[in-house]
Order: C-alpha cells, then structure tokens, then sequence
C-alpha cells in the first residue's frame, strides 16, 4: 500500500505476516574468534527481531532523495491477531490485562477520594446505573414465554357451595407454602398432589408485598386451572380443584422456572430493588447538593454586588467633599 504525503515523497509501508528472517548456526571451520563472535551476536539480533516481527510494520521513507527503513514496535504486552472470521483482534497479556486493571482501581479510588462532593455522587451514580442495566440483562434470561391458553369451560359455583367449600378448606389442615421463590412449577406440582386427597388446598404466601397475593392468585389459577375460592387477609388463598378434576399426567407446567432457577432469579431481582432505591437516593443527594451550592454562588455575588456598591458609594461620598472644599 502507497500512501503520497507530498509530490516528491511517498511511504510505502508493509506489513510483516511472517517472521522474514532466520537465524543459521554459522560454521566454526577456517572462522577466528573476532568473526564467530559478531556472527553469533548478529544471529542472536535476528532471532529476536523474528520474535517480534510478526506483529511489527516496515516503512520506506523516500526524504530528500534518501530511502531509509523504519521498523513500528508492537504495543506493549498486546498482539494482534486474527481469528476464524477473519475479524483482528488484540490479545493481551497477562501484565498488560493486571496494569489495566490497577489502572481502573486506582481512577475508581481517586474518584471516591476526592475532596468534591459532587464528584463522588456522580461516580456513585454512574457505578449504580452500570449494575442497574446489568442486572435488568440478568432478568430476562429467566423470562419464560407463557403458553397459549387452553380453552375450556369454567364451572360455575352457587354461594352455597362457595360457603361450604371455604369452611372446609379453613378446617383442614393441608397447604402449599409460596415463599420467597415465587411461584414455580414445584408449587404447582404440590398442589395436585394435595387434590388427588383432598378437594381443596390451601396456598400461604411468605413473605408477600402488599397486593401481591391478588397476582400470585391469577397466576397459579392460569397454571394448575383451579378456582379461586376466597383470599385471606393473612395472604392465604383457598382453591377448589374442581367437580371434574383429573390429574394431569405432566403436574408441573413447561412454561414455569426450576427451584433452583427461582431462587436465582429472586437474587436478582432482589438487588434490583435495592438498586434501584439506591439511584433514588443519590439523585436526590445530588439535586440537594446542586441547590445549595446554587444557593451559596447567589449569595457570594450579592455579597460582592453589595462590596462594589459601598466602595462606589464611599467613592463618590470623597469625591463631592473635595469639591465642596
């Protein structure tokens, strides 16, 4: 590849894809010392000017009517290579990659110990916001896609029944508990195997939000298609299995989470909360921190305003008493 600068120059520069030169073992028959000396330190120079070459550019420089090569050094501690695809990609070394990171800790450091407030709620904020959308990427791995809904006809139950069915499912003794991993398919799988005995089953929620009982109900309803027959104010809801019930022959639904995968994301989801609070607090720390410093600029240059002022006045004030003198 020719690049023209000027008129009269022009580098010409090539790229090395393979080491050029080798290094030969001269032979020591009919050599003096002296000669097998400089031919030994001058094979050595080869071989690792090969080592490097790999990596390294030649430039022809035609100034003044002289041509001169110049061998480009690799950056330090980073080779470029190619890969299957074709793409150049750099690859570090295990120095360069621990420099980069002492060089980040100690920017991080310097940021948190500086002396200006607003640097280090800015530092904090922006650190926050990073894990917020890390954490958000996290969460949708574990969305699962709802199945369509099977069509089928919801039995209708008297006020009578509905009466009957909740004394009952008050006095027994049999319940699922929903805790903190939500709902999944092992809560599913325990409520069938509660109505092969018994008509109804009781579902506790703990620990449970405010008015998140009304959506755990909606779900597991949508899951295991059973009725809803009363919610408590204890965050317990009573479900009837139904007059036709057949057990399925798959109790835990495919569209729901492992127990292991549940927990995983109630982690997640859980220092997403606390995140997100965290956000909230630093920006209004940090509005709070822009109004009084906006506050204390205004009263510094009503202050000087009304220094300019006195001066001016005292000024004139010295003024007219000379001339009246």
């Amino acid at each position: 590849m020719v690049k023209f600068l000027k008129p009269n120059k022009a580098v010409i520069v090539l790229q090395a894809a393979a080491p050029l030169y080798t290094a030969v073992r001269p032979s020591l028959h009919a050599v003096s010392p002296i000669q097998h000396q400089t031919q030994s330190i001058f094979g050595k120079w080869l071989c690792a000017s090969a080592r490097y070459m790999r990596n390294a550019s030649i430039q022809l420089k035609t100034d003044e009517d002289v041509a001169r090569f110049s061998f480009s050094k690799p950056p330090l501690g980073k080779f470029v290579y190619t890969d299957r695809k074709g793409t150049s990609k750099i690859k570090m070394s295990k120095r360069a990659k621990l420099n980069e990171l002492r060089f980040y800790r100690l920017k991080a450091k310097k940021k948190m110990n500086s002396p200006n407030p607003e640097v280090r709620i800015r530092y904090k904020l922006e650190k926050a916001k990073r894990k917020e959308a890390w954490l958000i990427e996290k969460l949708r791995k574990f969305e699962v896609p709802k199945a369509p809904a099977e069509v089928y006809d919801p039995e209708i139950l008297t006020e009578e029944e509905k009466h009957y069915l909740k004394r009952t499912g008050e006095k027994k003794k049999n319940y699922v508990q929903v805790g903190r991993r939500g709902v999944f398919g092992g809560v599913v799988l325990n409520m069938h195997l509660h109505w092969k005995n018994h008509e109804t089953v009781k579902v506790t929620c703990k620990p449970c939000r405010p008015g998140q009982v009304h959506e755990y109900a909606e779900e597991l309803a949508r899951l295991s298609k059973g009725i809803v027959i009363d919610i408590k104010p204890n965050n317990t809801i009573i479900f009837y299995r139904g007059k036709n019930y057949v057990q399925p022959t798959i109790m835990s639904p495919p569209d729901t989470l492992s127990k292991s995968k549940a927990l995983e994301k109630y982690k997640y989801k859980q220092s997403l909360d606390h995140t997100s609070e965290f956000i909230e607090k630093l920006e209004k720390e940090l509005q709070e921190y822009l109004d009084h410093k906006a506050r204390y600029n205004k009263a510094k240059e009503g202050a000087t305003q009304g220094l300019v002022d006195n001066s001016d006045l005292a000024f004139s004030c010295t003024t007219s008493g000379r001339n009246a003198g």
